[in-house]
């Protein structure tokens, strides 16, 4: 029986920061981006005004700023290690971001399966559809179980905060990764620590003991 094991990144697969927060630190412009981060997370802006007031500074970045920031960035141990044996048990992997798909799509690189995100537009305009939300990620779930022929007792999701909580909802098998106290009440299993492999032996101990669950929707 195969799996599907779906991964947010800021704050889960980045320990302590975004992908929002690299860019911006590599660009000189992290007091802007943590200003916006702050409220974001206080709610005075949501996912598209985030985006739309980012758009801006994006469309001053190169390739090469984005790979430094990529590489240059708080990453939890053995990630690649982690998608590798996944993809040996014939299983499949996502990461499901709002951040930048220009940034998020590296991990591709890395061996994830597929990579969701928002796709912001370099050196065009924003567009509002393209970004995504924290319902988004279940719709892209339920795609993916729908594209594998899976249902949600064959899913495990990887998250950390408030972003990552209609997922959760969603799902029987969740594991919050260094998550916040919110995500951590609707969590299955948590972990605390800098090293993924951890965490997704208890991904894949939810699933050992799987049951049959009703469908996402």
């Amino acid at each position: 029986m195969t799996a599907l094991h779906l991964f947010d990144m800021d704050g889960t697969l980045l320990r302590g920061s975004s992908a929002s927060l690299e860019i911006g630190r590599r660009i000189g412009r992290l007091a802007d981006i943590e200003e916006l981060e702050t409220a974001s997370a206080s709610g005075r802006i949501d996912n598209i005004g985030f985006a739309r007031a980012c758009h801006p500074i994006w469309q001053t970045i190169s390739d090469s700023d984005i790979d430094a920031a990529f590489h240059s960035s708080p990453w939890l141990e053995g990630v690649a290690e982690v998608w590798a044996d996944i993809a040996a048990r014939g299983e499949h992997s996502a990461v499901i971001s709002m951040s930048p798909l220009f940034f998020v799509r590296r991990l591709l690189g890395w061996g994830v399966g597929t990579a969701h995100a928002t796709d912001i537009a370099i050196g065009g305009p924003l567009d509002p559809t393209a970004v995504l939300t924290t319902e988004s990620k279940v719709t892209v779930a339920r795609g993916l179980l729908a594209r594998h022929g899976l249902t949600s007792a064959d899913c495990v999701a990887y998250g950390d905060s408030r972003s990552d909580m209609e997922l959760f909802r969603a799902l029987r098998h969740t594991v919050a990764v260094n998550g916040d106290a919110q995500i951590r009440a609707l969590a299955s299993v948590t972990y605390d620590g800098t090293d993924l492999r951890a965490a997704y032996r208890r991904g894949r101990a939810l699933l050992a003991a799987r049951t049959s669950y009703e469908e996402i929707g």
